[in-house]
């Protein structure tokens, strides 16, 4: 298969491929996301395939349009209007109990099923052109940092999907935060941009964290969200946050450095003093320049060729709770805290 890459302007084609049950990779403001037809069972097959996605982690489905959200679930709480009111078109996705018009494997099997409606018009335009509601996971190999440019998609999916359509760079740089409406109490099942106190704010009520935004679930548990179950967001180099101040993070680095190939990601303010290729974070305070730099640092990894790579963790404020979500899965779960005795 032959992978195209769309100009932005290029939307009847991209809405004729996935009307015809073929794949494209497509910008939302959060990541690219892979779509296909959510409502062809084997149209959605084939994002499991193109991807290597195990066939368990369930899909959110996009829609371009408030009303669209009727026929795709069995009942729609009130309280759905008040969020889709404040944060929608944007990076929110909530679960709620699917319709039967949903095909299993959108759901992996489950009897709910995750929506948003993204806040990026070319995304918007192709929901419309193809006519149907879209399953879009992240556009990239299962486990790989998640793509937030177009030639990141095509890095990973050429010659697995149909085209990709060039959006530009996203404007967030992860994946949505995802609440559940289907439990006793709202419950986040991932972090993102918007904020569990942004949410309780519009729900008048307080949400719970489910324990999977800080560990792995357990065995025989089904995620209920992607980004819940597997490893994710890993370049091939080994991934270790490290929780420490300036000093002893560089001190620690450069030690680590005269014994093989690494690299670290670092604070803009930390430019100097390393033995090591470093990739800049942003400012320490920025939590927005941690969340767009974050993926795109985790590629350029490899493109250096390291082994391992030291991240300087980030403060968990705002979206830094999605950053360290992601590190920690991209880290199998570890944070690495140091004081001066260590080194």
């Amino acid at each position: 298969m032959k992978t195209r890459l769309l100009k932005s302007e290029e939307i009847k084609e991209a809405g004729r491929i996935l009307r015809n049950g073929g794949l494209v990779g497509i910008p939302t403001e959060t990541v690219y996301g892979l779509a296909a037809n959510a409502l062809s069972s084997e149209a959605v097959l084939k994002i499991f395939e193109a991807k290597g996605r195990p066939d368990d982690n369930p899909l959110i489905v996009h829609i371009a349009n408030l009303d669209e959200i009727d026929d795709l679930v069995a009942y729609v709480p009130p309280v759905v209007y008040d969020l889709a009111k404040a944060f929608w078109p944007g990076p929110l996705t909530i679960v709620l109990e699917k319709s039967d018009i949903i095909p299993n494997e959108v759901t992996a099997g489950l009897d709910t099923v995750a929506i948003r409606m993204p806040n990026h018009k070319v995304a918007q335009e192709i929901i419309r052109e193809a006519g149907v509601p879209l399953a879009a996971p992240s556009a990239n190999t299962s486990g790989r940092p998640s793509p937030t440019t177009a030639q990141h998609v095509m890095e990973d999916m050429d010659g697995r999907i149909d085209a990709v359509i060039d959006g530009g760079p996203c404007s967030v740089g992860v994946e949505s935060t995802v609440i559940t409406l289907c439990t006793r109490k709202p419950k986040l099942l991932r972090p993102g941009k918007i904020t569990p106190e942004e949410i309780s704010k519009v729900l008048g009520t307080e949400i719970e964290i489910d324990d999977a935004v800080f560990g792995e679930i357990l065995d025989g548990e089904i995620p209920t969200s992607p980004g819940m179950k597997y490893k994710h967001y890993s370049p091939k180099a080994n991934v270790i946050i490290v929780d420490a101040d300036s000093d002893d993070f560089r001190n620690y680095v450069n030690l680590k450095a005269e014994k093989g190939k690494v690299a670290a990601i670092v604070f803009d303010e930390e430019s100097k003093g390393f033995n090591c290729d470093i990739l800049f974070f942003g400012k320490e305070e920025d939590d927005l320049a941690h969340a767009n730099t974050l993926f795109s640092n985790l590629r350029k990894c490899d493109e250096l060729g390291v082994d391992t790579v030291f991240v300087h963790c980030p403060s968990a404020e705002g979206i830094g709770f999605a950053v360290i979500n992601r590190l920690l899965r991209a880290a199998d779960f570890e944070i690495l805290s140091l004081g001066g005795d260590e080194l």
